[in-house]
């Protein structure tokens, strides 16, 4: 088997974590979990495996993810959230690959579940990820949504299988969360210099929501297409009132 390590950050993750764990046990010695401040069983479920549990404070998703590559033993690092875990098929694949060359990325598409059931529209999916490389080979970079930046462009082979995301478990945890990246995301655009209009918030409501639940085939997610495309319509509306709220108030 090739040589490879195994990333994780968690923050109570007490009901995720024992899934990803299982996904991944098998196709390395190396596991790194870094932490935190989980309050829960999170640390206590991961001494029930071969894991090296390290606490970190949060400063941003990149520091952290970069503090757990530099923990890792082997060059090449499978990056996991702890609410994601490897299908049967994605970890197959992986454990299939015959040779890790230095400037390779292994892509795979990822499926998000929103309170338990499979998106498989809306723009959900198929989410396609890039978490598995040398780790030598860039960074991750980004304060709220982060990617790995590559020294020098790689090339890519996409795996077959799909990374499990069990995303929001409940409609008021999706709600709280797009407000709160709506927020962050209007703060960042009014650093660019980004501006936007009154009523141009609403226009974006409109064309947001028909986007995801019409042209991204939402309506055939049913009840749940439609939760998702009308919250991330609310989401992109909040972000240009807030946007455009700051600018007034600067002026």
């Amino acid at each position: 088997m090739n040589k490879i390590s195994i990333a994780i950050i968690t923050l109570n993750e007490e009901r995720n974590i024992r899934s990803c764990l299982n996904s991944v046990k098998d196709l390395t010695d190396d596991i790194v979990v870094v932490d935190s401040g989980s309050v829960d069983k999170t640390q206590e479920i991961c001494n029930g495996y071969n894991v090296r549990f390290f606490h970190n404070d949060f400063v941003d998703y990149s520091s952290q993810k970069n503090y757990a590559n530099s923990l890792t033993k082997y060059d090449y690092v499978l990056s996991l959230d702890a609410d994601e875990c490897l299908s049967p098929e994605l970890a197959a694949s992986i454990s299939k690959i015959k040779e890790l060359e230095n400037n390779t990325v292994y892509t795979f598409n990822r499926l998000n579940f929103h309170c338990g059931k499979a998106v498989r529209f809306c723009g959900w999916y198929p989410d396609k990820k890039q978490r598995f490389w040398n780790k030598n080979t860039g960074r991750w970079s980004g304060t709220i949504h982060e990617s790995f930046v590559f020294d020098s462009p790689p090339q890519f082979i996409h795996l077959k299988g799909d990374l499990l995301h069990y995303t929001y478990n409940s409609k008021e945890e999706h709600l709280k969360q797009a407000k709160k990246f709506a927020i962050l995301n209007a703060e960042q655009d009014f650093k660019l210099g980004k501006k936007t209009r009154f009523f141009s918030s609403y226009l974006s409501y409109l064309l947001r929501f028909l986007t995801v639940f019409v042209l991204k085939f939402g309506f055939l997610d049913g009840k749940t297409g439609f939760f998702i495309a009308k919250t991330t319509a609310h989401a992109t509306f909040l972000r240009n009132m807030k946007l455009y709220e700051m600018w007034k108030n600067k002026n």
